[in-house]
Order: structure tokens, then C-alpha cells, then sequence
């Protein structure tokens, strides 16, 4: 075993999770470019039509994403009439954003992508969700 076999990039568990990442995403591209999202602009609606309404901090921290990259997505959404932003009542620190009827709209047009991109991934439903089980285990503290 050579001292620097650490360093080879085969045995790296990050690239492979970088690189399938990206491929991954791509394979969404097209689907998300008739929606004219992004695919982060997606995952952040996606919690969107599961809460409906949210604070900034929560979203990002359901996001893993900070507040420079939120920023900018949240207000091109909202130029896209997807979400309102609007500080909170009780605390006018917190910026809360929240769903329009134009972007619960754009669920019905989005619902099929899951299904789509899925079927991308060569993997059966019992090795997708053993893979999604192990990469939530890493995201977890």
C-alpha cells in the first residue's frame, strides 16, 4: 500500500457523490427548463408546495443553502410570481416566504418529474431508497 493511495481518486468518497450529483441534475434540465426553474429554484419549490409557507432561515436550513445563495433565488421566484416574501408580523427580523396561487399551479405542471428523472437513474426503488437513506445519514448532524 503506497502512503498516498489516500489521494487517488478512486478511492475518494466524495467525487463519486459529486459527479453522480451533477449527472443527476442534468437529467433534469430539460423537464425544468418548461417550468423556467432551476434546479435549486425546484428543490426550494418543492418545500414550497409541502409547507406553503416558511421563513428564510427554516428553508435554508431544509435546503442546506445560506442566505447568499437563497437571496437571489427567492427574489427570482418572486419575480416569477411564484412566492411572496414578506416580513413576519411579530418579528420584523424574520423574512417569511410564501406560495402563490401561481406557483401551487406550477405543482400540477411539476408533478410528473420525479417519475421521469427516476427512471434516469437506473436504479430500482429498492436501491434508490437505500441510497437516498445513506446520503441523508451524511447530511445528518
Amino acid at each position: 500500500m503506497d502512503k498516498f493511495d489516500a489521494l487517488k481518486l478512486e478511492n475518494q468518497l466524495c467525487f463519486p457523490l459529486y459527479a453522480a450529483s451533477r449527472e443527476l441534475i442534468k437529467k433534469y434540465k430539460p423537464y425544468l427548463d418548461k417550468l423556467d426553474l432551476t434546479y435549486t429554484q425546484y428543490i426550494a419549490m418543492i418545500v414550497m408546495w409541502e409547507r406553503g409557507k416558511i421563513n428564510v432561515k427554516d428553508l435554508g436550513e431544509r435546503l442546506f443553502l445560506d442566505s447568499g445563495t437563497l437571496t437571489p433565488l427567492l427574489k427570482s421566484l418572486e419575480k416569477k410570481g411564484f412566492v411572496t416574501r414578506s416580513r413576519d408580523e411579530r418579528d420584523k427580523r424574520v423574512l417569511n416566504v410564501e406560495l402563490t396561487e401561481s406557483g401551487e399551479k406550477l405543482k400540477e405542471k411539476a408533478i410528473d418529474i420525479p417519475y421521469k428523472v427516476g427512471g434516469c437513474a437506473r436504479l430500482d426503488k429498492q436501491e434508490r431508497e437505500a441510497l437516498r437513506d445513506i446520503l441523508n445519514k451524511l447530511l445528518s448532524d
